[in-house]
């Protein structure tokens, strides 16, 4: 079930942070698996969370063939994905507490926004996503012709 919609949250002291309800409705343990992946990414200053699930499906996808001698561009992503990757687990609160490291590498205030985003979540600043949300509206249009044009006929 694809995580739609978005939420206020807060990063406490500990860094942890509660998994807003309309998320963790849509999140099975049993069929999601029981912990999360989080990514940081610095194109868009946020940080990604993907369940366990989902995280094996798209950390393989396309390493059905493992080699030991991989492509170099692939064998750099590879490095580069799974060494700031990092396994969150969700304690009897229905919180993550997230890698201060990723957290202090980005500048997350505390005041952060919880985004539904398909196949993840999303974690961004607060202010900064209400600033440029009319922006980023305006464009959803244009992305999806743009997109539109790149599959393939």
């Amino acid at each position: 079930m694809p995580f739609t919609g978005q939420a206020e949250a807060s990063i406490d002291a500990k860094q942890r942070l509660a998994i807003p309800a309309k998320f963790r409705n849509r999140w099975s343990p049993e069929h999601d698996g029981a912990t999360w992946f989080c990514v940081p990414w610095p194109q868009t200053g946020s940080l990604r969370l993907y369940t366990e699930k989902m995280h094996n499906e798209l950390f393989t996808a396309g390493r059905r063939d493992p080699s030991l001698t991989p492509d170099e561009d692939q064998a750099e992503l590879d490095v580069i994905l799974h060494s700031v990757t990092e396994q969150v687990d969700v304690d009897s609160n229905n919180r993550i507490r997230l890698p201060a490291w990723q957290l202090e590498h980005l500048g997350l205030p505390k005041e952060v926004i919880v985004l539904g985003a398909g196949d993840r979540l999303e974690i961004r600043a607060r202010d900064a996503w209400k600033n440029e949300f009319d922006d980023r509206l305006a464009k959803m249009a244009e992305l999806s012709k743009k997109l539109a044009q790149k599959r393939p006929t």
